[in-house]
């Protein structure tokens, strides 16, 4: 007699075994957090570590407590360090603990967010609605929750994009174009919008970096004599993206003058929010980004002064029409039934590129409805001002300079003792930042103003504490006379 096949699953023979690693790993997770200040911001992986990564593929089991044991030891201490107090490089949220624990829930839910009938699309409309209500766009406004602001600047682009195009762009590509379509932003937007013309097929030709002024905002003559000059020459101008919160300096250009030249030119005004689209919840800087509202399209990085686990960005479209004609596209594999799991009027894959998408809207929601945005308004005033304690840090240290104007959360400094010439303290301050950061002490990132190499603190940390300033100071007081010293 012919015996059955043995059938297998993934599920683990054993629960309660799993049950008790799972605790052990919420344990050892929460102390990561709690312990975070112990350990040093960043350390380098060592060569034998990184060794490990460099095995042949797993073809037999391993099990899961030896596999958690792994990460413990390969994984877990060698880490960015984004979650740590002293950390403001580049800009990044921390993380939260609670938001943690949503991305395990999703993720044990494990919806495709793509389409269906299913509670998980409800998530997201309402987070996409609060983010709607957060920067103050009317209630006929849709969007989508995406990886991250360079997504959602590609999303916004291309409705703006095929809204301006007088023949079908989706039939005939951007070849079948009348007049070339151009892009204005400031010298200071971020590389993702040339990024996403490149990839939308403008080339970045069409992209027109207009002057700042002394702040790092746009200049809005030139902007209005870029778009009258490329008018006169046959280009068709599209749209004007408006900075809240650069990722050099943290200006935020005028957004209100920005979304009045667009309504007089008639162009479509994108607000790339990344850094400061959040800035609206501030009870005490909400008018630097006043504007915001009268957008076509809004970028937001939930996942940067929020603080949602990484990844959680959102694009905001006002036309919920045109967002919905530039990416739906409907095979009979993917129709809308009436009824069952199939039903539903919206599915968020005509919004967007992917149809495979993850429940990022957990952990925005539950993170929400945790702390309320009141909280998160408060932490963001906090930030500002500790910015601005720690600009006045640097102007009180001779040996260091400031860099640029401090508008929202941004410094921009170096250490430049007794002078030197650019070359030299370009040179020192180079080195200076790697210093602080192999000391584990703290971790700024750099940035270059009008040729002058920068220490940049981005100060989107709620784990920041006003004693953490200080420690910075201090950290690079002492690092640069000893380069000054040794040169």
């Amino acid at each position: 007699m012919k015996s059955e096949p043995v059938e297998e699953s993934l599920d683990p023979e054993d629960w309660p075994q799993l049950r008790a690693l799972a605790h052990r790993a919420v344990d050892d997770a929460l102390d990561y957090l709690q312990q975070v200040r112990d350990r040093k911001v960043w350390q380098p992986t060592p060569p034998e570590v990184l060794a490990r990564f460099h095995a042949p593929l797993p073809h037999g089991p391993q099990g899961a407590a030896a596999a958690y044991q792994d990460f413990r030891d390969w994984v877990m201490p060698w880490q960015m360090g984004n979650t740590h107090p002293r950390f403001w490089g580049w800009y990044m949220g921390n993380g939260t603990a609670f938001g943690a624990l949503g991305d395990f829930l999703a993720a044990t839910v494990n919806p495709n967010m793509g389409g269906g009938n299913h509670v998980a699309n409800e998530v997201e409309t309402q987070v996409v609605d609060w983010c709607r209500q957060i920067v103050g766009m009317p209630p006929e406004t849709g969007g989508l929750l995406v990886s991250g602001a360079s997504m959602a600047n590609f999303v916004a682009l291309a409705v703006a994009r095929n809204q301006a195009s007088t023949t079908d762009v989706r039939a005939c590509g951007v070849a079948s174009l009348a007049k070339p379509l151009v892009f204005y932003a400031s010298t200071e937007a971020h590389s993702c919008l040339q990024k996403a013309l490149e990839l939308l097929g403008h080339g970045s030709r069409s992209f027109r970096k207009v002057a700042v002024d002394d702040s790092y905002r746009i200049d809005t003559e030139v902007l209005s004599r870029a778009i009258a000059a490329d008018r006169d020459a046959g280009a068709q101008p599209c749209a004007v993206i408006g900075n809240a919160g650069t990722i050099n300096t943290g200006a935020v250009d005028d957004l209100a003058k920005l979304a009045a030249i667009c309504r007089r030119e008639k162009l479509w005004f994108h607000v790339d929010g990344a850094i400061g689209a959040v800035v609206a919840l501030a009870p005490n800087h909400r008018q630097l980004v006043q504007g915001i509202e009268k957008a076509d399209s809004v970028a937001l990085d939930l996942h940067k002064w929020l603080h949602i686990p990484f990844e959680a960005g959102c694009a905001l479209v006002r036309d919920r029409q045109a967002h919905r004609a530039t990416f739906s596209l409907t095979p009979d594999y993917l129709k809308h039934a009436q009824r069952g799991l199939a039903s539903g009027a919206d599915w968020f894959s005509d919004y967007g590129l992917q149809l495979t998408r993850g429940f990022r809207a957990l952990k925005v929601w539950l993170s929400f409805k945790e702390h309320g945005l009141d909280k998160y308004g408060r932490l963001i005033d906090q930030n500002i001002s500790q910015a601005r304690r720690l600009a006045e840090l640097v102007r009180e240290e001779p040996e260091l300079e400031l860099m640029a104007p401090v508008c929202l959360n941004i410094v921009c400094f170096r250490f430049r003792g007794t002078g030197g010439t650019q070359a030299q303290l370009n040179t020192l301050n180079e080195e200076l930042l790697i210093r602080l950061h192999e000391s584990g002490v703290a971790v700024p990132s750099y940035t270059t103003l009008s040729g002058n190499y920068c220490l940049r603190a981005a100060l989107a940390n709620h784990r920041t504490r006003a004693a953490d300033l200080s420690v910075l100071i201090e950290a690079v007081l002492r690092g640069g006379r000893e380069l000054a010293r040794q040169a």
